[in-house]
């Protein structure tokens, strides 16, 4: 697209986004909207649309690469395809059939039997561009683009006996392009690229003791996402080794086995022993590996390792176990001997960031902290010296996108314009005002090239549009549209629109609210309500996005039962995300009481609209807020008339060690805080319906959540009712369980609140 053209692409973005919004509330008076049905919620094609899949940026930032399906009378094909950023140019860089094979090897090799469920390959551009690695659990497949030619790395070996496979997991590609790494057997393996021969770099790893391999309390409650790293000169890699041995190990058991087939997870629950985390490095060689000093106390949390530039010093974030305290480690990886760079403290808990980024004059980093109360940019040179705060003011830096340091500037995204926004932003290195490149309300999540930062991708929504991407320069002008992704059959449901309140909490606080109100609403009618809840840390639901921040699909759910008559109220509670660091310390020990307080000022609120019939209210939530949908049944039963908690957690003592002692401690320091956030003892408070849905394979919150409260329900002598999905986990992903899990809800909250 020329640049004379850029301008008027922008307006016309923005008028099609503010007429159809409009059309929204003014369609519905003309028509009446198509109804919407939890079997069309949850049945493809999806009513979000579809994206451009697997977007990557070429290591020199100039072309973009990502993975388009169309659906055709034989069923899905994909193609990938290639964009030249500068000139907006699109072609077709790998075919649909030989793309197929590299994205699913099993099938194209008949090899299914005995796997289960196999995900698509993943693909990963070699540093000099000149390839691509397609990797998968069971072969790593290198494709040249000069020939277009693939061949196969390394094939997974048959696993132990009862075993079909042993995966190849978490391969990554050596910055010089020559060695392929992955994990297998709890170890780290190289490969070879141009001869394929493999070798362990590690060899003491076991299910106990693993070696660049991760276990499940630290990707799920650290967004740790790999334990291994390579040094930029691919002389060696550095590891985090997790010792098991010390963690409870919690049996998961299949239900529906036969023989009742367990799986043991090492699940450290709150107050009991952690994994015991190392730092290793490890030569290219091979041999016996330096350990890093990280400090004689083991019960540290190891959240985040980094190669300097200079390949001899490893970075580290070193956690207390309290969370309280972190300090940012720089290690001579030949010697072990490590120093303290800087230390963030914060009284109550800190939250962690990836945001470390060196610069490649091996002088300056940039740094995050929530030291001011809210979460900004800070340039340190490597001696620990603040040399200059780069973002400042009462808004969060969510995230950091790229830096241009050719350029002197730093891209990121913020809430700077509203905190149910996310909008893209660039500084300068010397701290000047940021400069906003997108402008668009509603929220935009950036993918910025490499090296120069000279374009990016914006994917773009808002609360009633699905997810669009765009290809835009460095200044934040348009270059091209690479997924309108418009759904005409939306038009014909004619969503309500999400409004945004702001409301006083319960100690004044203004609190963010949404609502959807049904189709041709009256405001001399009364409506029932239900309200949407979630309030624990680390979400914020109360955004303008499609649908962001909820795990369950609800939103069209939401535009659904709003369809059938009810107002849908969601309220962002102090603790929640979005909102600084001060906002969410007071429910610091204190899990469930602040959160209600600031719900039911919620409620108060309700009261003075005249629409709103808060004699028929409902409630429901997921995880926290399936804990949050029973505390407030229980805590304030003259409230609601009828709640539904999927997979909640109705003790703490129950939970992981890392998320819930961030915010309570450990039971032994505070048990009065354990026991006034728990359920189990005001079972017979309970006055309403109450619907528990949970997955016997949940591995996050156990299904003996549930069980332990029903056991006090029985002892009370209420009566609940429970929807049992053997096999499932946490989010109930199956789409057979969320049609029948959503079909329930809806009867289950118009048989006992909207009729009665």
């Amino acid at each position: 697209m020329h640049r004379k053209n850029v301008i008027k692409a922008h307006t016309r973005i923005l008028i099609s986004a503010l007429a159809l919004a409009a059309s929204f509330g003014a369609s519905s008076h003309a028509q009446q909207p198509a109804p919407l049905t939890v079997e069309r919620i949850y049945s493809a094609p999806s009513l979000a649309g579809s994206q451009l899949e697997s977007l990557a940026w070429r290591p020199d930032g100039k072309k973009l690469t990502y993975l388009r399906t169309e659906e055709t009378p034989s069923g899905p094909r994909t193609e990938m395809w290639i964009v030249d950023a500068e000139s907006g140019k699109q072609q077709v860089l790998i075919a649909a059939e030989p793309l197929a094979k590299l994205l699913h090897p099993a099938i194209s090799r008949g090899q299914t039997t005995g796997l289960g469920r196999v995900e698509p390959a993943s693909y990963f551009w070699v540093p000099d561009g000149s390839a691509l690695l397609f990797a998968s659990s069971i072969e790593l497949d290198w494709y040249d683009l000069a020939t277009q030619a693939s061949r196969t790395i390394i094939r997974a070996l048959p696993a132990r006996p009862g075993q079909d496979w042993s995966d190849l997991d978490d391969p990554k590609i050596s910055p010089d392009g020559e060695w392929v790494s992955f994990l297998r057997g709890h170890d780290i393996w190289i490969a070879s690229v141009a001869t394929g021969a493999a070798r362990p770099l590690t060899r003491d790893g076991s299910e106990e003791l693993r070696d660049g391999e991760l276990d499940w309390v630290y990707p799920e409650e650290l967004d740790l996402h790999t334990a291994y790293w390579w040094s930029p000169d691919s002389s060696h890699l550095a590891f985090l080794q997790l010792d098991e041995r010390p963690v409870n190990r919690y049996p998961l058991v299949d239900q529906t086995d036969p023989r009742g087939a367990t799986v043991y997870e090492p699940y450290p629950a709150a107050g009991d022993p952690n994994p015991i985390a190392k730092v290793g490095v490890v030569a290219l060689t091979g041999g016996t590996p330096q350990w890093l000093d990280t400090g004689a106390d083991s019960s540290v949390l190891l959240a985040r390792v980094q190669w300097l530039p200079d390949s001899q010093r490893v970075a580290i974030e070193r956690l207390n176990r309290a969370q309280t305290r972190l300090d940012l480690l720089f290690a001579n990886a030949a010697t072990g001997h490590a120093e303290t760079i800087l230390t963030e403290q914060d009284q109550y808990w800190l939250n962690l960031s990836d945001i470390l980024y060196f610069l490649s004059d091996g002088h300056r980093f940039i740094w995050s902290s929530e030291r001011s109360g809210f979460r900004h940019l800070y340039l340190y040179d490597v001696t620990g010296t603040l040399l200059k705060q780069l973002t400042h003011g009462d808004w969060e830096v969510e995230s950091l996108d790229g830096v241009d340091e050719g350029g002197q500037l730093v891209y990121y995204t913020s809430t700077q314009k509203s905190p149910i926004e996310r909008q893209l932003y660039r500084v300068s290195l010397q701290g000047e005002e940021p400069q906003p490149l997108t402008t668009l309300p509603g929220t935009h999540a950036a993918l910025v090239a490499p090296r120069s930062a000279a374009h990016l991708v914006d994917t773009y929504s808002n609360a009633t549009t699905p997810p669009q991407q765009f290809l835009v320069h460095a200044d934040g002008t348009l270059e091209l549209t690479l997924n309108e992704n418009h759904v005409p059959e939306l038009d014909a449901y004619h969503l309500s629109p999400v409004e945004f309140v702001t409301l006083p909490g319960a100690d004044g606080t203004p609190l963010y609210a949404s609502l959807i109100k049904p189709p041709n609403f009256d405001p001399t009618k009364k409506y029932p309500v239900l309200v949407y809840i979630y309030g624990g840390p680390g979400v914020q639901e109360v955004r303008n996005s499609w649908d962001d921040g909820t795990q369950w699909q609800s939103m069209l759910w939401h535009q659904m039962m709003a369809q059938h008559g009810f107002i849908v109220f969601t309220l962002d509670d102090r603790g929640m995300s979005g909102r600084g660091h001060a906002f969410e310390t007071p429910i610091w020990h204190k899990f469930g009481s602040v959160e209600m307080a600031d719900q039911l000022a919620g409620v108060a609120w309700l009261k003075q609209q005249p629409w709103a019939d808060t004699s028929r209210m409902g409630i429901w939530g997921g995880s926290f807020g399936g804990y949050m949908t029973c505390y407030l049944m229980l805590n304030a039963p003259e409230v609601y008339r009828a709640g539904v908690a999927l997979a909640p957690v109705t003790d703490w003592h129950l939970y992981d060690t890392i998320y819930t002692e961030r915010y309570l401690g450990t039971p032994q320091d505070d048990p009065e805080g354990y026991a006034a956030g728990g359920m189990l003892d005001k079972a017979a408070r309970l006055e309403g319906k109450l619907l528990i849905a949970h997955g016997t394979a949940d591995d996050n919150v156990h299904f003996g959540q549930t069980v332990a409260l029903a056991d006090r329900f029985v002892s009370a002598g209420k009566d609940v009712d429970y929807q049992i999905y053997g096999g499932l986990g946490h989010h109930l992903g199956d789409a057979a369980a969320r049609v029948q899990l959503f079909n329930l809800m809806t009867r289950f909250f118009l048989e006992n609140v909207k009729s009665n």
